[in-house]
């Protein structure tokens, strides 16, 4: 490819600028077509032979293609045109800073697309902690703006002294922000709270974990409201988190029966329920044998408890649902009375 654009160039060399500049262009679009068809294959043969999904892939190497084909075909036009010395030295640092501003992004993308890879393994969604992929990219971006400032010759020592005593004061003055930041970033690392998981502050707020931003995290409440909460508020409150160490929980439901009722009857008629339900509703576990136990004796009743175990917490609503109209229904066929108190 590039022996035929070499040799349409030493033909074409000599039109005048108009010319060069369609050449330019000409090498640039073949250069980004070339590599962003190779990048899909290789993206496309990476993804089936991994558990990398494709979308993920995509969007982890996005503008990297578009960019490496740029550098082709700058490449390209410097090695078959005939450029005058000033154009030229242009063109050689645009092309130094394609190649900077490509590593950089090519960084700060693989960060963040290995983040999202590991939680997409403990998550069904692809919900980011964008608290730690803003925090990947800010630094790789400063770090490649640095780079770049030292490639063309302006001196950063100066720069970092002046963001470093800018940092201390922005320090003082962002406190709040900076505390919420540091909270969150705590949280993460450490692996309190992933995302989908099902937590209960002690401020009262429960529901699933959508997000954590640098500020705050998002909780979608079981009825399907948002929840934003200062991630320093969920550092230092008492939190409940239902999906750890494993999502599946026991519930207990209360029953009373009169002092008259056959207690291992009771016993046995509650448990063919309990077996039923969790065999029958969605979100019951299916392989657990369910239990009562008595404990203790009330004004009217023989108080005991069944003993549950569902998918995930959220499910209870829905076994407890059932169970309840199920038993009622089952005890007025046994002739087992549930005492009534005023």
């Amino acid at each position: 490819m590039l022996e035929i654009l070499a040799e349409i160039g030493r033909r074409i060399v000599n039109g005048g600028f108009k010319t060069h500049l369609v050449v330019f262009f000409i090498c640039l679009a073949i250069g980004i077509i070339i590599i962003q068809q190779v990048f899909d294959k290789l993206l496309k043969i990476v993804a089936r032979k991994t558990k990398i999904s494709y979308p993920l892939l995509q969007q982890t190497f996005r503008g990297i293609p578009t960019l490496l084909g740029i550098l082709i075909g700058l490449y390209a036009v410097m090695e078959i045109l005939t450029i005058p010395p000033g154009p030229l030295l242009f063109l050689q640092k645009l092309f130094h800073s394609i190649v900077i501003l490509s590593l950089t992004l090519m960084v700060a993308h693989l960060g963040s697309g290995f983040l999202k890879h590991k939680l997409g393994k403990t998550s069904k969604n692809f919900a980011s902690t964008s608290i730690i992929a803003t925090a990947i990219d800010l630094t790789v971006y400063a770090i490649g703006i640095l780079i770049l400032l030292e490639s063309f010759g302006v001196s950063i020592s100066p720069l970092i002294t002046a963001l470093g005593v800018g940092g201390l004061a922005t320090a003082l003055a962002l406190q709040d922000t900076l505390a919420n930041l540091f909270s969150g970033i705590n949280i993460l690392v450490s692996k309190q709270i992933k995302m989908g998981d099902f937590v209960k502050l002690s401020t009262g707020e429960e529901g699933h974990v959508v997000d954590m931003n640098w500020r705050n995290t998002t909780i979608k409440t079981p009825t399907e409201n948002m929840a934003v909460v200062p991630n320093k508020t969920i550092a230092s409150s008492i939190l409940t988190n239902y999906a750890q160490p494993f999502a599946e929980c026991s519930i207990s439901i209360p029953i009373g029966v009169n002092y008259e009722s056959d207690l291992d009857h009771v016993e046995k008629v509650t448990t063919e329920v309990a077996k039923e339900i969790l065999q029958e509703t969605e979100g019951g576990v299916k392989s657990f044998e369910p239990f009562i136990r008595y404990s203790s004796f009330a004004e009217s009743s023989i108080n005991f408890n069944v003993i549950l175990r569902v998918k995930t917490v959220t499910d209870q609503h829905l076994i407890r649902h059932e169970f309840i109209k199920r038993i009622y229904a089952r005890y007025q066929q046994e002739g087992i009375i549930i005492p009534f108190k005023k």
